[in-house]
């Protein structure tokens, strides 16, 4: 099958690849999932982070928001303690601001999902790039979504982290042509 080259041919790339990438999310929970994973990254490769995804799912309470906005100094401590995630204390006290500002979207929208999936009017933005090397770091919708979680509080989610959150959970679907998973 044709793929896209950037998962290379490492079994979780390809499974994630195949499985998730670009694929429409409307979860609010997987959402979630995917700031905390996508936070983490920063500065990291991808590969590190899925490789580390259980033990954040174990360390972030399944990634459920409600419980990680309820985090206090001691789970930070603890956390920092835990090598099955990237330690960076900042980014470990991001996914708790994260999740609080997380909460107030859902409250204001009815949900995370709408009120990401409204900056593109519910419509699957999808690009027509040949190679990988033509995929942009960030867009102008992925710096307008950023801007406006900035202003509302949440960290570690700047134009290039956001886009390719956008990505993973297919408000944007940046599959190569050549790609059969499209």
């Amino acid at each position: 099958m044709n793929r896209c080259t950037w998962c290379g041919d490492d079994p979780l790339y390809v499974k994630y690849h195949d499985e998730e990438w670009g694929k429409p999310v409307h979860d609010d929970r997987v959402h979630f999932e995917f700031l905390v994973l996508e936070s983490a990254q920063a500065g990291l490769s991808w590969i590190t982070i899925l490789r580390r995804r259980e033990a954040y799912k174990e360390a972030f309470a399944s990634f459920d928001p409600i419980e990680v906005a309820k985090f206090t100094e001691d789970d930070v401590e603890r956390l920092m303690l835990n090598a099955g995630i990237i330690r960076n204390r900042r980014k470990i006290e991001a996914a708790i601001g994260n999740a609080k500002v997380f909460l107030e979207i859902q409250k204001e929208y009815g949900s995370f999902d709408v009120y990401l999936w409204a900056f593109v009017d519910g419509e699957v933005v999808k690009g027509s790039f040949e190679a990988t090397s033509d995929l942009p770091a960030k867009t102008a919708l992925s710096e307008k979504v950023s801007k406006d979680l900035k202003k509302r509080g949440m960290k570690f989610l700047g134009p290039v982290i956001m886009y390719a959150h956008l990505q993973a959970v297919g408000v944007v679907n940046d599959h190569l042509l050549s790609c059969d998973f499209r």
